[in-house]
């Protein structure tokens, strides 16, 4: 089937777009450039579900010059750029997306990209996989394995392997040191705040940011918002994590204290109803609710609704709603990741690491998955090594090795 996009005339945009991105991604492109020899996915179709945009373009078009047939849709209905998706279309890649689909449009794209029988999948959430274990069980069948991109999608696999359930190997790309101690953290924090500075116009000195999970993406926002001038509160459930955030030197309280003291509030959490009507009851008048968790389920966009007697959308990507006593409570990119739903996403860096992974992560599935059982598998070390020492040489870093009498040293229990 030929592909389904906005408009094909968007191409030279895009593709301005994926050559900037490109530029700086040295590290892809030292695996392309390599894989363009070798071609290792020559004959294989990969199914990509990933927020399309620049710097996923560039790693859908790295498989296809290591010889891989690409399909490719969005993970994310507002994270799709059209322009993007004309340009892999007017380069080879066969795309099922366009920005802001309905859901049953949505739906109907993950579908028709798994009809193309992929032998792997790229998943970003955890959506193709999904259809794979539910509707589109015989398409499964020739899945060799696939690789998992962020924290919702492995906590999805991980209920799949608990109950038995999961097809086939999935490689954990998101538990890779060289993804989450960047991606999550440095990316995360830099392109959450790009977006909610770009989008509101506002200033984030002197007020109160209350960040809500102190995973690798909390540690990230919160840094950035120390940085930027605002005081920063903390909300947890796990008290090893709150601990951690006390001796970062965040404040750290319940959500609902919280939610009377913050001017801007945001999710990184995973989880569903972490800001619900009990919170946007003590909230201030011009609150900013953002999220920036992969699924738009973290605030209440229920409880919101009900509690409003108006909404509006007042600036492009935010939207008021008006509660009956006349507080105003802001969400910005309806509440789906406001880093990609308001923003750019990730700097174009910091993904050249994360699609490195990927890149090296489906060959590794490729060449292995039939001796892997179906599980949730971590990148294996020698890959997060090869990424690390890709970056340092595309920065012209050089480092120590240990001589052969450290290495019989830390080998042996004798000491000395």
């Amino acid at each position: 089937m030929q592909s389904l996009i906005r408009d094909p005339n968007l191409s030279p945009a895009g593709e301005k777009k994926i050559a900037w991105v490109a530029a700086h991604m040295p590290v892809l492109a030292a695996i392309r450039q390599e894989m363009e020899k070798t071609r290792p996915f020559a004959g294989v179709r990969v199914a990509l579900c990933i927020h399309l945009e620049a710097k996923t373009a560039n790693l859908a078009l790295t498989l296809k010059a290591a010889g891989a047939e690409v399909v490719a849709t969005g993970s994310n209905p507002l994270s799709t750029r059209d322009d993007i998706a004309a340009a892999l279309v007017a380069s080879g890649v066969r795309v099922f997306a366009w920005y802001n689909p309905t859901p049953e449009e949505y739906r109907e794209h993950l579908r028709l990209t798994l009809e193309t029988r992929p032998h792997l999948v790229i998943d970003d959430g955890g959506d193709l996989v999904h259809l794979l274990h539910t509707e589109l069980r015989g398409v499964a069948e020739g899945v060799i394995g696939g690789c998992e991109e962020t924290t919702t999608g492995i906590l999805r696999l991980k209920a799949l392997e608990r109950e038995g359930k999961l097809l086939f190997p999935m490689v954990a790309v998101n538990n890779a040191q060289m993804k989450y101690l960047f991606d999550n953290r440095y990316g995360t924090g830099e392109s959450v705040w790009a977006a909610i500075m770009r989008t509101t116009n506002l200033v984030v000195a002197g007020k109160t940011v209350v960040v809500c999970g102190y995973g690798w993406c909390g540690k990230g926002v919160s840094l950035r918002a120390r940085g930027l001038g605002a005081r920063v509160i903390v909300c947890e459930v796990d008290p090893i994590k709150a601990v951690e955030a006390v001796m970062d030197g965040f404040e750290v309280m319940p959500s609902l204290e919280a939610a009377a003291k913050g001017d801007i509030f945001i999710t990184t959490t995973g989880c569903r109803d972490v800001l619900r009507a009990e919170h946007f009851r003590q909230m201030k008048d011009g609150a900013l609710l953002a999220n920036a968790g992969h699924f738009n389920v973290e605030i209440s966009l229920k409880d919101l609704a009900q509690l409003s007697v108006r909404q509006e959308e007042v600036r492009e990507n935010i939207t008021a709603y008006y509660l009956e006593d006349g507080r105003r409570l802001y969400l910005l990119g309806q509440g789906r990741l406001v880093n990609l739903a308001a923003g750019d996403g990730h700097p174009a860096e910091i993904m050249d690491l994360s699609f490195s992974l990927q890149a090296l992560a489906a060959r590794y599935v490729l060449e292995r998955g039939k001796e892997l059982p179906p599980r949730v598998h971590p990148v294996p070390p020698e890959i997060d090594r090869q990424v690390a020492e890709l970056r340092l040489a595309a920065w012209g870093i050089e480092i120590d090795r240990l001589t052969p009498e450290q290495e019989a040293y830390l080998a042996s229990w004798e000491g000395e």
